[in-house]
């Protein structure tokens, strides 16, 4: 492999993914050795204890030379799909004959466990569709989980499955010693350039330990420390326990010595680019090496007034991704099979495919989870890719481990849904999203969106690009099916903050809170049902947005001695945090026309302002979670 210690981030350093992440002290170790000060032999004595750099799975926020985070099997060989997908598209944007900019592989180990999970399939099938012939994988087939041996659930031929998703497919029978044998396979995975390679290497789990090799016994335990001598006895190993001889050093600070001269040779052919390609390499500088939005970049968000015609937030949305996609050549994305549907597809840009991989549209096939996990690796391969993928808000079930994972890992995806509630109408309840909002809320360091307008869409992209570009934080957005009118108030600057008065008044009587479709709601219902009383209306596009505000926004805003109803067409649990009493659905939908299904589960004017006046007489809680509804 080609890597640097000093500088782990270079953006041509070969990439490695570990997918059977619990197999990580090998990680561990071999950064060790390698020179990455991130790994100290105190970090190998403290595996898996408190404040350790050598967690129980590799955590690229945590140890410096980790690419992803993995642990959930099948994750990280789909993360692997995505840094090759990352590599393929920006050789063909930036290569230029006889300098290669980009042109390094991605690796990755993959252990039985991984090859059960679904996501695995889904990333796997669409990397062979893609041909990404920089994405070579290997595959420890060493017939043990935790149960015992795989035959026990798993039967299947491995290797023919990956030659069906257009895969080269290569075997090595002993990988416990084979070395010539593994550098023969890799030697052959390289010179196939239109595919990906799965390198089937049978192994024996716990190889040299003398009572507990070949069992599920040693899959997730230490060996102890009797068997732990009788291995190194047996393996003829001569050195205590983390004693590391400096030959050992020698040859792997060698390896590493050899990156940081491939290095430099890059940074000569890079001094080189900058004259011969003065625009392509600015672009490079500042998109993919100083991961820096350019100036003025959101000058090309749409900006809306009430008197402007309303239309669906997944309009606006389509909006803002075509708007953004002309003047940020590093965001790219699609949708799972739904693009017509989403309105993600970027009109400036083809489809990025085998033979077309400068294109920037992700054609993701009915593969939810798979794409997410893509689009996290695009985020972390850190050569400033801002990507997105899209479906239906109901279906971000299928990728919720992916999104979390993005919020864990520090992935700065951009989560893009569509058809938000149970407006959605005809598809009934297994479409309508119910309990999806509110339980990715829960998320630690994910950003929920759900604008109301379109300058609230833009507000959302603003802030969801800046958060992928700058710190390398996930955002989720879950935007309407139905049409919506422009809000008097609404901006990017008030989405900025996360909750604002869309509607003003001095000394309320009671608030309305709403969010996304329901804002509208709750201001109809201040004008119209609650005339003669003192209603301030806010819209709140994000909680997680607002809860950063300063305590003094929040307070003025919301002032805890004025009565306070959220009105949301999802489940009432959490809004306690800014509510004393709700409007919400907490019961599945209905399949019908998406106004009679809003109108007969109490989303309407009349109902939010009868809620309202119960409000201020001292009731509390759920007023209306859509039970009327129910039939």
């Amino acid at each position: 492999m080609n890597y640097n210690p000093e500088d782990s981030k270079w953006a041509n350093r070969d990439r490695f993914v570990l997918s059977s992440g619990h197999g990580c002290m090998l990680q561990y170790s071999l950064l060790h050795l390698a020179g990455y000060k991130s790994v100290s032999i105190d970090d190998i004595k403290q595996f898996r204890q408190w404040g350790s750099k050598t967690p129980g799975h590799p955590e690229n926020f945590e140890t410096d030379g980790i690419e992803v985070t993995t642990g959930p099997l099948g994750m990280g060989i789909s993360n692997a799909v995505g840094l090759a997908a990352a590599e393929a598209h920006l050789a063909a944007v930036y290569n230029k004959p006889g300098m290669p900019l980009i042109d390094h592989y991605c690796y990755t180990i993959a252990g039985d466990g991984c090859m059960q999970e679904g996501i695995t399939h889904e990333s796997a099938s669409l990397a062979g569709h893609l041909g990404l012939g920089k994405l070579i994988a290997f595959y420890d087939d060493n017939g043990i989980t935790i149960d015992g041996h795989t035959d026990l659930s798993f039967t299947e031929d491995v290797g023919m499955r990956f030659e069906a998703y257009g895969w080269q497919v290569l075997t090595v029978l002993d990988g416990n010693t084979d070395v010539a044998g593994l550098r023969d396979a890799i030697k052959q995975a390289k010179a196939c350039t239109d595919k990906p390679t799965l390198i089937k290497v049978k192994t024996i789990i716990g190889y040299g330990s003398p009572n507990k090799a070949d069992t599920h016994d040693i899959h997730g335990a230490a060996l102890g420390k009797d068997e732990a001598a009788a291995t190194r006895g047996q393996l003829g190993w001569k050195h205590g326990e983390f004693e590391v001889p400096q030959q050992a050093y020698d040859v792997f600070r060698g390896h590493a010595a050899k990156g940081a001269s491939k290095q430099a040779e890059w940074n000569k052919m890079w001094a080189e680019y900058q004259q011969k390609e003065p625009e392509l390499a600015a672009q490079f500088k500042r998109a993919c090496m100083d991961r820096k939005l350019p100036d003025g970049w959101a000058d090309s968000l749409p900006k809306l007034t009430p008197e402007d015609k309303g239309k669906a937030t997944r309009l606006h949305s389509q909006d803002c991704i075509n708007a953004l996609a002309n003047v940020l050549p590093e965001f790219m994305g699609g949708s799972a099979d739904l693009a017509p549907s989403n309105m993600t597809l970027m009109k400036c840009t083809g489809n990025f495919l085998k033979g077309s991989y400068a294109e920037r549209n992700f054609r993701f096939g009915i593969r939810e989870f798979g794409m997410a996990a893509m689009c996290n690796a695009m985020s972390l391969d850190k050569t400033g890719i801002i990507p997105y993928c899209a479906t239906f808000t109901i279906f971000s079930d299928y990728m919720r481990s992916a999104i979390r994972m993005a919020a864990l890992s520090q992935a700065g995806t951009i989560f893009v849904t569509t058809h938000d509630s149970i407006a959605v109408g005809e598809d009934g309840p297994t479409h309508q999203p119910i309990e999806t909002i509110p339980s990715l809320r829960m998320i630690p360091d994910l950003t929920v969106m759900r604008p109301a307008d379109g300058n609230e869409t833009a507000g959302a992209y603003k802030y969801a690009l800046e958060r992928s570009k700058n710190e390398s934080r996930p955002t989720f957005m879950a935007f309407s099916r139905q049409a919506l009118p422009n809000l008097p108030n609404s901006s990017i600057e008030n989405t900025f903050k996360g909750a604002y008065a869309v509607i003003e008044c001095a000394d309320p009587e009671v608030i309305l809170i709403g969010t996304g479709s329901e804002v509208h709601v709750c201001v109809n219902a201040a004008k119209e049902g609650l005339a003669g009383k003192k209603v301030r209306v806010v819209s709140m596009p994000s909680w997680e947005v607002f809860r950063a505000q300063p305590a003094s926004y929040k307070d003025a805003l919301l002032p805890k001695n004025v009565p306070a109803l959220s009105v949301e067409a999802a489940v009432t649990m959490g809004w306690g945090e800014w509510a004393d009493a709700f409007v919400g659905i907490d019961c599945f939908g209905a399949s019908a026309p998406g106004q009679t299904c809003l109108d007969n589960f109490g989303f309407t004017s009349a109902n939010v302002a009868s809620c309202a006046m119960r409000c201020i007489a001292g009731e509390r809680g759920a007023l209306s979670n859509g039970s009327q509804g129910k039939h």
